[in-house]
């Protein structure tokens, strides 16, 4: 297992995570990406740690904290060899004040979280989404109280979008409070949105990237193809998103599927490999439904793409950026040919 440092802290962690959204089933939603219990999860925690991958990821959210106490039963008795990350900032009840990241919401729901888990620490704990009504000092100032009491070890932020994370980070340089060294994104070779704005951030301002549904909510598993019906009632045929450009989605998948070929390794892993090489990435939480899926996911740092795949996957998966990132897109050739991949140029 790879090992990477998240910002510019000495904090590190595998570059393969275990996601534990699958762990619960605790309503239809999350049915749809697995109920697995205590025993099962024990097994996958099992698995997980025999291959060093060592963090876990979870959320207050993920079925109204079920998966917190599976995974908390599951890594019972161990917490020494792990460390565990989770989230708060999503809707956990019908009132106002069980949705988003208010200075009182996060105290409360870390401890709630605490709780749930069996711990008395969270190494990383993570904003779940931008809360737009409560005032960003407000938040920071709860998260140095958690950093404080030895409560949480770090801390990073998940779904913002790039004026929220520079604000936090101008903000939280202005006032002297903790910064966040890692942002956790929807990042795939079908969705490649975060270059365009949130990875030159970060790669300005040292912020590292945790990917979450790395393989395009299971369209890049290698069940889906050109030539290729996925399984009824599966997610991939819940998922639309590909329905208005399949030209993209098979394009992908056909890149894939010779690579995999060329390579012998599988779908899976040769998705995972070329979200590792990208820039800023530092871990990719990968989720399971049973062993045998865990263990070809975690394979996936034994690959290496050449500079030749690695460019096919870039052209199979590039796609038009919005405005403005197409106007500044065509500046930056203008005055750099080379530097087409990414805007603005990462390189």
């Amino acid at each position: 297992m790879q090992y990477r440092k998240l910002g510019e802290t000495d904090f590190e962690i595998p570059a393969l995570i275990l996601g534990t959204a699958t762990f619960g089933g605790g309503n239809e939603f999350y049915k749809k990406w697995g109920e697995t219990d205590v025993r099962e999860a024990t097994e996958l925690v099992d698995i997980a740690l025999d291959y060093g991958c060592t963090l876990f990821d979870t959320a207050d959210a993920y079925s109204m904290g079920l998966s917190e106490e599976i995974l908390g039963g599951a890594i019972k008795g161990r917490r020494d060899k792990l460390m565990i990350a989770s989230k708060t900032g999503l809707r956990m009840g019908p009132d106002a004040g069980d949705v988003g990241t208010s200075h009182e919401r996060i105290i409360r729901a870390c401890e709630a979280s605490l709780t749930r888990l069996g711990t008395d620490c969270i190494d990383l704990y993570q904003l779940h989404a931008f809360d737009t009504l409560t005032p960003v000092e407000e938040m920071l100032k709860a998260i140095e109280q958690l950093l404080q009491a030895g409560k949480i070890r770090a801390f990073g932020v998940s779904n913002y979008s790039g004026w929220h994370l520079m604000k936090m980070l101008a903000l939280a340089d202005q006032h002297g409070l903790p910064r966040p060294i890692a942002h956790q994104v929807y990042y795939s070779l079908l969705d490649r949105e975060i270059e365009w704005e949130l990875m030159p951030l970060g790669l300005d301002q040292h912020v590292s990237t945790l990917v979450w549904s790395p393989l395009a909510s299971a369209q890049l598993t290698g069940k889906v193809g050109r030539h290729k019906t996925p399984p009824a009632h599966s997610r991939v045929t819940q998922d639309t998103r590909m329905a208005g450009n399949p030209e993209l989605l098979y394009g992908v998948t056909d890149a894939l599927e010779q690579i995999a070929e060329e390579t012998n390794h599988s779908v899976p892993q040769v998705a995972l490999a070329w979200l590792l090489a990208r820039p800023t990435v530092a871990g990719i939480v990968i989720g399971a439904r049973h062993g045998e899926q865990l263990k070809d996911n975690l394979r996936a740092t034994h690959v290496r793409l050449n500079a030749e795949q690695t460019e096919r996957l870039d052209r199979a998966s590039a796609r038009k950026p919005v405005y403005p990132y197409w106007h500044q897109q065509a500046v930056y050739a203008e005055r750099n040919p080379g530097a087409v991949t990414f805007y603005p140029p990462l390189i």
